[in-house]
């Protein structure tokens, strides 16, 4: 257990830091390969639209061919690209040798979340399982801004752009052969008749008696599936996408995807609003701007993991996104606050804001059933993309044309949409398996 979470929490600090460490070296690059700003811009989406592409196919495919295959393949793409990093030319299709690495590095990280999430989830006791399943998410700001540091201090020693870049595939190796070897779920052999694998699995692999329970639980609930098809004289169909939204799973679909766009989509909004906003207030920058709003997403996300498995997920869930609903239409219609206020509501969204996005890390690995697991996280991951995209992309055309204040009243109402959705149909899983959540939310 401790080597399934070493692993996967160092695959999310790894997806952040290939995030971030392009940011201290951008300079460099666009002196030396001449680089306009849409050739930066190419460079930079190419993650993005990476994740995009490669939640939902990653998921799909560890649902088809397994966990365990599909968790070293995936780390092997991230090797790769990586590596091709140190060979990038100067010449004239060094921009898209770039976006096209970078493109690809954005389909592994796509695959960490889609493969690892529900890998982890299948291995871990209830007791302990919103607590691994959050740590990850601090892993990935820890990577971050291990990058920029990383980063920064390497441009000033004067290290080339391309080395800056690779150093990503030092861990990128290390990972990729300490997932060597690691089990494959249980849960997912049950999902294909392997009843027999899985046990043994569990038996040599699980201590907790309550998860070897739930793999029981799961036999017992797939011989029922079994017979029933039997009965009607159907076949158990395999993992599409079309099966996300059949009468059956499409509140989990809905649920998972909406909650996570409704999170991720203010946060990137405040993003790229705060400084503008702080800095008519003389505020913006330093600590006051992105390093305070930086530590206290931080703080948000180690407090919503020291708490998940006492509070449990509803109550750390759906307050919170009420409350930041609230803030951010106090920024929106107080136009002449004053900075200490606007700083101090900033920075609350930030905490509470992060505090729940912790919970897009938890959910999607525990309300889709195993068959669906991978693919409906994928999913959800694919379609909360799009949420980021218009936070990065669609505010400062948003700001320029219809005001500072109404654009933060169009990111209240997404969150409220959040908070309506996550009141409806979030449900509590604290505690219990995988397989009685999954039953219960599949009706």
């Amino acid at each position: 257990m401790v080597r399934l979470v070493a692993v996967f929490i160092g695959g999310m600090f790894l997806d952040g830091y290939i995030l971030g460490i392009i940011g201290p070296v951008t300079g460099l690059m666009r002196s030396d390969l001449q680089l306009d700003a849409l050739s930066l811009g190419l460079i930079a989406a190419g993650p993005l639209v990476g994740i995009f592409v490669g939640s939902p196919l990653a998921g799909w495919a560890t649902d088809k061919f397994g966990r365990k295959p599909m968790f070293l393949v995936d780390m092997g793409l991230f090797l790769i690209a990586s590596g091709a990093q140190f060979f990038v030319t100067s010449g004239d299709g060094a921009v898209l040798q770039l976006a096209a690495i970078r493109f690809l590095m954005g389909v592994a990280i796509g695959g960490e979340y889609s493969i690892g999430g529900p890998l982890l989830s299948e291995f871990s006791p209830p007791k302990l399982r919103g607590r691994l399943l959050g740590l990850t998410l601090i892993a990935w700001y820890v990577g971050f801004m291990m990058a920029f540091i990383i980063g920064t201090l390497l441009h000033d020693a004067g290290t080339p752009w391309r080395i800056v870049l690779g150093t990503s595939t030092i861990l990128a190796l290390i990972l990729f052969f300490a997932r060597w070897g690691l089990p494959e779920s249980p849960s997912w052999l049950i999902t294909k008749g392997r009843n027999d694998e899985a046990l043994a699995i569990a038996r040599k692999y699980i201590e907790s008696p309550q998860m070897r329970d739930s793999i029981t639980e799961e036999i017992d609930l797939r011989i029922i599936q079994e017979s029933q098809a039997a009965k009607n004289k159907t076949k158990i169909k395999n993992a599409s996408f079309g099966m996300l939204f059949s009468k059956q799973y499409w509140r989990a679909t809905l649920f998972t995807s909406g909650f996570w766009f409704c999170a991720v989509t203010p946060y990137f909004a405040i993003a790229t609003f705060a400084d503008e906003v702080l800095d008519q207030f003389g505020l913006a920058g330093g600590w006051a701007g992105g390093v305070g709003l930086s530590a206290l997403a931080a703080a948000g996300v180690v407090t919503t993991v020291l708490l998940i498995d006492k509070l449990g997920r509803r109550i750390l869930t759906v307050p919170g996104q009420w409350l930041c609903a609230g803030i951010l239409l106090v920024i929106g219609v107080w136009a002449n606050a004053p900075g200490i206020i606007v700083l101090v509501l900033f920075l609350a969204f930030s905490f509470f804001n992060a505090g729940y996005t912790t919970m897009t890390q938890v959910y999607p690995a525990e309300v889709f059933p195993g068959h669906l697991r991978g693919i409906g996280t994928g999913f959800a991951a694919a379609f909360s993309r799009i949420g980021a995209a218009l936070g990065t992309f669609a505010l400062p055309w948003a700001i320029s044309n219809i005001g500072m204040g109404p654009s933060m009243v169009v990111a209240a109402a997404v969150a409220l949409l959040g908070a309506a959705l996550s009141q409806w149909l979030a449900p509590e899983t604290k505690g219990r398996t995988l397989a009685e959540i999954s039953q219960d939310f599949s009706h």
